[in-house]
């Protein structure tokens, strides 16, 4: 599947005064029990199709990794809709997540960690040259460096990164 690579340099307006960046992965930490692995694995899908069918949870967009150890960086409106999302009897997060805590925590078989930041817009500086919409850019908007964002200080708490503040 290809890509179309956007030539030049870009970075983000994220059109909100803070994104919450949510990263979440596991590791396989015994490659003999790769059924186990791939069983709590197989949740993650799930709930991608879930919250990219329902984009009231507060998702702006993701991208992961695989390898032995998983990682999927995540963009949310706000912490708020990411502990809704999670806690959400109706969304496929808390079935999957009881079922792991029951049978597989404390196994040591397989780690999952996760990690959440929520970032004031004037803390954000991102710049994608020759890429594909990736990462912040893909999740909110991707715009040209161009006067006033073409350095990373300028980007630093830039305009591009933060709504315009009405008088």
């Amino acid at each position: 599947m290809a890509q179309e690579i956007f030539p030049g340099r870009f970075t983000a307006d994220i059109g909100r005064e803070t994104v919450t960046v949510f990263l979440i992965g596991m590791r396989a930490n015994r490659w003999w029990k790769m059924g186990k692995v791939g069983r709590v694995a197989s949740a993650m899908p799930m709930m991608m199709r879930h919250l990219a069918a329902n984009p009231e949870a507060g998702l702006l967009g993701s991208e992961q990794w695989f390898g032995r150890t998983t990682i999927l960086l995540s963009y949310w409106e706000s912490p708020e809709h990411l502990r809704r999302f999670a806690a959400d009897r109706d969304s496929p997060h808390l079935g999957p997540w009881r079922k792991f805590m029951k049978e597989i925590a404390g196994s040591g078989d397989i780690g999952v960690w996760h990690e959440t930041y929520q970032v004031p817009a004037s803390g954000i500086e991102v710049v994608y040259n020759g890429m594909p919409l990736f990462g912040l850019a893909k999740a909110t908007s991707h715009v040209p460096v161009g006067p006033g964002s073409n350095t990373a200080k300028q980007r630093m708490g830039s305009a591009a990164a933060a709504p315009a503040k009405s008088a």
